[in-house]
């Protein structure tokens, strides 16, 4: 659920020549000048000294109403339901945009030393509240981390600035030499960034072929919170020099530093498409396929399959699982992949390949979501990733799990990403009020009760708790118990890298400076 529509601009979709346009998922009731902050807590003030500071680097500084109130919230579900409300979770005393990484790093470092939070954003594509500055202090606003990327055409690595957004990153790598790709297509592509898909463990919806983010990133540059710039990795395949620090700030939400540049490994534009839709009788026939399939070592690049309601809902098929096959590859790989689907398969149903042409059309619209938010309905998705000996149970669970909830309407399960060793389920839950009155605060019982229950369940079946959208606000709560004694080392290098506590605060369930992490 994490797609915009499209932003045209004069720099690309969703981008302007300066930087890239947050496309923001609903209009915020009153205007955003005019909201109210539903988020309790301290917010911290920023003092004019460090903004002048911000400004003499060469950063803008915005601090209007509306400006803030938009820094003040991401793709959030709950937030979209607050803005019917004319809410935002909350705002940072000023938006501050660099458009190098020097700059990003002198602002950390005045803000380090003045006790400041700052929440970096880009896009503020995520769903889980990781964009919200629930400190108030400054928004990073890193969409004008932009430049050019450059393609070692021979060594298949593009070094790519943070700020890049995806469909021009895209562009840019099809349009070099004989054609490149990323293959990293998630559902925000429009709008989200590289140093978001970065900060968060992104998954695109081709990940069976082509990994998720980290399996991408070759090296990263980083400013953290003392001003140092460091670049991690990068130089080659494989190093074994020392640990692997661009996987500890990979995933890590903006608490640890801030991305400023990266390089991706890239590939040849695919030669050949194929494409696979077929019907199982039961999610857990098709999830024994999709294992089958993926123990052999073939990896289509889409390999999706949906229960009974979802199929109804996406494709009109409520008879049967819909499993929906994509590849593009080499010819010769291509061809060796689909006959590995065709022979784990023999069981299911053959249907028509269309189905595969819906889904590429669909796959990114939820223009359905701001509307059911607005009549006080509450609409969200979980993704989580498991081993395939627990994923049929766990998916059965979850869904009963859900179901049970006083007040829940629906909730389904599709497999979305899958591995040799497992697989990632996404969960969609929806529920109503018992309330007569149609808010986003009357909703809040139900969808904290909601993620409980779902998290729960996810918890005692040893998966974990989140596969690509991360941890940020919403999922806090939840990361301690999940992590167990590894969350304190976490905190650990948290206070090592960042000893004033700037970053992010309040994300990733860590303990900050500036007191009780707020929720409704």
């Amino acid at each position: 659920m994490t797609a915009p529509p499209t932003a045209p601009g004069p720099g690309g979709p969703g981008l302007t020549a300066a930087h890239q346009v947050v496309v923001a998922p609903t209009a915020i009731e009153g205007g955003a000048a005019g909201a109210t902050e539903r988020l309790a807590g301290q917010r911290v003030p920023v003092p004019t000294a460090l903004l002048d500071r911000a400004r003499a680097l060469g950063a803008e500084v915005e601090e209007g109403e509306s400006a803030r109130a938009e820094a003040g919230r991401d793709w959030w579900p709950l937030a979209i339901g607050w803005a019917a409300d004319g809410l935002v979770p909350a705002r940072p005393g000023a938006v501050v945009r660099p458009s190098t990484a020097q700059q990003v790093a002198g602002v950390l470092a005045a803000c380090s030393e003045a006790r400041v939070p700052v929440t970096a954003a880009a896009g503020r594509s995520g769903v889980c509240g990781g964009a919200v500055p629930v400190f108030g202090g400054i928004s990073l606003d890193c969409t004008g981390l932009t430049g050019p990327v450059d393609v070692d055409e021979e060594s298949l690595v593009a070094e790519v600035p943070a700020g890049t957004a995806g469909r021009r990153l895209e562009d840019t790598l099809r349009g070099t030499g004989a054609g490149f790709t990323l293959g990293h297509w998630p559902q925000s592509i429009d709008l989200s960034t590289v140093g978001g898909w970065v900060a968060c463990r992104s998954a695109g919806q081709y990940s069976t072929r082509y990994g998720k983010i980290e399996d991408m990133v070759a090296g990263l540059e980083v400013a953290l919170a003392d001003g140092r710039l460091v670049r991690t990795g990068g130089q080659g395949p494989r190093s074994a020099t020392g640990p692997t620090l661009t996987q500890l700030f990979t995933g890590s939400e903006g608490v640890l530093g801030v991305v400023t540049r990266a390089w991706l490994r890239v590939h040849p534009s695919p030669a050949a498409e194929g494409r696979r839709a077929l019907g199982f009788a039961s999610f857990g026939e098709g999830l024994e396929a999709c294992r089958r399939i993926m123990r052999r070592g073939a990896t289509p690049a889409v390999l999706r399959l949906y229960d009974r309601t979802e199929s109804e809902r996406s494709f009109g098929r409520g008879d049967c699982c819909v499993l929906v096959v994509l590849d593009e590859a080499d010819p010769a790989l291509l061809g060796a992949t689909l006959r590995v689907v065709d022979e784990e398969c023999t069981s299911s149903e053959a249907l028509d390949e269309g189905l595969v042409g819906q889904w590429l059309e669909r796959r990114n619209d939820v223009s359905a979501l701001e509307p059911l938010w607005r009549a006080g309905i509450v609409v969200d998705t979980a993704e989580v990733a498991g081993r395939w000996r627990v994923l049929g149970g766990l998916a059965a669970d979850v869904v009963a799990a859900l179901q049970a909830l006083d007040g829940t309407v629906a909730a389904s399960v599709h497999l979305s990403h899958a591995y040799p060793d497992g697989a990632c389920l996404y969960f969609t839950f929806a529920g109503r009020t018992a309330t007569a009155t149609a808010t986003a605060t009357a909703t809040e019982p139900y969808y904290r009760s909601a993620w409980d229950a779902l998290t729960t369940v996810v918890m005692a079946g040893g998966a974990a708790i989140s596969h690509h959208h991360g941890i940020g606000l919403n999922r806090g709560r939840f990361l301690a118990p999940s992590l167990g004694a590894a969350h304190a080392v976490l905190a650990d290098v948290k206070r090592s890298l960042d000893p004033a506590g700037i970053l992010n605060p309040g994300k990733l369930g860590l303990p900050t400076t500036f007191g009780e992490v707020p929720w409704p």
